[in-house]
């Protein structure tokens, strides 16, 4: 491939408070297939991850641990990284924001915002959160709680240095609506406008002096420098930037980056934080910064208390590395949250890649061995049968390349396993068994499993960023090398008369649900057991609810009522409101505009691509001066916890609920 010049990728580093659980991983799979494929599409891609090191959580960690921070930061990052390394994970780098090299810029950074008066010196009473590291205001908080994490937060004062953000805010605005692929996807940048930005920020704390664990500030050491300036600069100091005006030629090529790749819960520190803070630097700022959705565990965040923590080294003993890094590629939706559980990623693995990809190859395989000692010949003998194979097989690449430029991983994979479903069609068009029958056919015969070869190959090319060693064990089998992406859209390539392997080898092994069940349970047993907290008891039934029943009505007057289900396509919150959402709601082919007072119980993101119980036909209202054209149906508990009223099977925006 032409060399497409460099392509800069981050991800998150990782915060070394504890081990990572799968939903943690998730994230650098993904930036490793994307950076694999940018590879192979022939960028010069420069892969940076690392762990975030300092601040109070890990301070207070350590203390409980007995050990000094250094020494319980270099314990975790050390499992941190064996984990990226048992996920085959392509990185070029791995920074820790406790090397040498790091602290001195960062020291440099905090100083030369200091002196050109970006930074200045006051004292901060506020609340705060410890895990997020973060003080909010009274009104920023949710239900009392962090509005990040919803965990406690205290009353905290002292003095501190501030960075003026205002300062900068509208020449952020300005680039946000100039570059609209800035953050993706579009409701992250909603959101950070609508609830951070256009209502006004306010000035940032950028030291502490409540706990030492961190870098000091140079020239007052009873500071240390806040976290989040500390950490979010090392996608700079990793490629040698030198706030002095000395940056390395690496920092000069790969500057500014590409795509930061990053949780949505840290979407606002890397949208907003640190593009005032490039600004102030007089530095570019990254090209995307890309708020990836959150992997649970089923429908529940991971907690080690009820044991449903999942993490990668258990799924990849069991599964296998590519079973796992297919899993969490390909059912990660886009944008709203996805799920994980044992049973789901068995019944992914017998279906797709057992049934589908595995019992393809060995077939394949097997049929050549069989019929033609190994021996794959293109005896030009076609039909028409194999010209939709062709076609679907070589205009593949162009739609997954258009899937990877959008981020849309989960799509590209469709895409791929599209050839090896098409594969598998063709088996059952042509049944190379009957032709076997036939000498006279064996001309056909030979060309039908050629083209299956050549069309695994392809698929395996296609394959490789995503699951690397599955893609390499099938082209050792058919004997041919794995493709460049500039050979993808060409049928016929591979060498007629090369020999496949005498013993397929067996890819995927169908899964024992049952097996896999009993496993899972035996691990979180022992995840139980190690957090020493009891496991909590069943429900013995499930509350009930009497309210005062309202006067009867008749059926005309139901009749009047028009419920339909919707799909949410977008929402944001209303300004300047506490309580309400503003969605815009597809019911058939029309839009209504409804506002809901829902935003203690769903984030406008959790909003988007739900389908919905909506009474459409409620006269329009204004709601905080925003107009409502209908309503949200909800349930509510005796705690007043909401939940919204949606179909339990797959139903059409538009359907009529009667």
């Amino acid at each position: 491939m032409q060399n497409k010049g460099p392509y800069y990728l981050t991800t998150a580093i990782a915060y070394t408070s504890g081990k990572p659980h799968i939903g943690n991983n998730y994230e650098i799979v993904l930036a490793d297939s994307i950076a694999r494929f940018k590879r192979k599409e022939g960028y010069d891609v420069f892969f940076q991850t690392g762990t975030d090191e300092h601040g109070q959580k890990i301070e207070l960690k350590a203390q409980d641990a007995g050990v000094t921070p250094k020494e319980y930061v270099d314990k975790v990052a050390g499992v941190i990284r064996e984990l990226c390394d048992l996920l085959n994970i392509s990185y070029d780098k791995f920074i820790r924001t406790t090397d040498d090299y790091h602290e001195k810029q960062v020291q440099k950074i905090f100083r030369k915002l200091y002196d050109q008066g970006d930074i200045y010196k006051g004292a901060y009473e506020g609340l705060y959160c410890t895990p997020c590291e973060s003080f909010w205001t009274e009104s920023q908080l949710v239900d009392g709680k962090c509005p990040d994490c919803g965990r406690e937060v205290k009353p905290a004062k002292e003095e501190a240095y501030f960075f003026k953000m205002s300062k900068y805010a509208d020449k952020l605005i300005r680039h946000i609506n100039e570059h609209p692929e800035f953050i993706q996807p579009v409701s992250r940048k909603n959101e950070m406008m609508n609830n951070f930005l256009l209502p006004g920020l306010q000035d940032l704390c950028v030291s502490r002096t409540s706990f030492k664990w961190g870098i000091p500030v140079d020239f007052d050491d009873r500071h240390v420098v806040y976290v989040w300036l500390d950490a979010l600069t090392n996608y700079i100091t990793g490629i040698g930037y030198d706030a002095d005006g000395n940056s390395t030629e690496q920092y000069k090529k790969l500057w500014p980056a590409d795509l930061h790749l990053i949780g949505k819960d840290i979407i606002r520190f890397h949208t907003i934080y640190w593009p005032i803070f490039l600004m102030a630097l007089g530095e570019p700022l990254p090209k995307q910064v890309f708020g990836h959705p959150w992997l649970l565990t089923g429908t529940d965040k991971m907690s080690k208390s009820r044991g449903n923590v999942v993490y990668a080294d258990d799924l990849v003993n069991f599964f296998g590395v590519d079973a796992v890094r297919y899993y969490v590629l390909h059912e990660m939706p886009f944008e709203n949250d996805g799920t994980i559980t044992w049973e789901l990623l068995a019944e992914r693995t017998n279906s797709d890649l057992a049934n589908t990809l595995g019992n393809l190859v060995n077939r394949t395989i097997a049929m050549t061995n069989k019929y033609f000692g190994g021996v794959v010949a293109d005896k030009k003998a076609s039909e028409a049968v194999d010209e939709d194979l062709k076609a679907v097989v070589t205009g593949t690449y162009a739609k997954v390349a258009d899937k990877m430029a959008a981020l849309k991983v989960a799509d590209a994979l469709t895409e791929i396993f599209g050839i090896f479903k098409r594969c598998n069609k063709y088996i059952d068009e042509t049944e190379p068994w009957a032709l076997a029958k036939d000498p006279a056919k064996a001309d056909r015969l030979s060309t039908v499993l050629y083209n299956l070869v050549e069309g695994i190959l392809i698929g395996a090319s296609l394959l490789e960023p995503f699951m690397p060693e599955t893609a390499e064990k099938i082209a050792d089998q058919l004997n041919a090398p794995l493709r460049d992406f500039d050979q993808l859209e060409t049928f016929g390539l591979y060498e007629s008369g090369k020999k496949v392997t005498e013993t397929p080898q067996i890819l995927f092994v169908r899964l024992d649900l049952k097996a896999v069940a009993e496993k899972e349970e035996e691990i979180r047993q022992k995840m139980i057991a190690a957090s020493g907290v009891k496991e909590e008891p069943e429900k013995e039934e499930e509350p009930v609810i009497d309210i005062e029943p309202k006067e009867e009505i008749s059926y005309d007057d139901f009749a009047k009522l028009q419920f339909q289900v919707g799909e949410i396509i977008a929402c944001e919150a209303v300004p300047k409101s506490k309580k309400l959402l503003c969605s815009q709601v597809k019911i058939g082919s029309s839009v209504k505009q409804i506002v809901s007072g829902i935003k203690a119980h769903y984030t406008p993101e959790e909003m988007v691509g739900k389908k919905v119980m909506v009474l459409v036909n409620l006269k329009p209202a204004k709601l905080a001066g925003v107009l409502s054209e209908g309503m949200l149906l909800c349930a509510e508990d005796a705690e007043g916890n909401l939940a919204l009223m949606t179909p339990e099977k797959a139903m059409p925006a538009g359907a009529e609920i009667c």
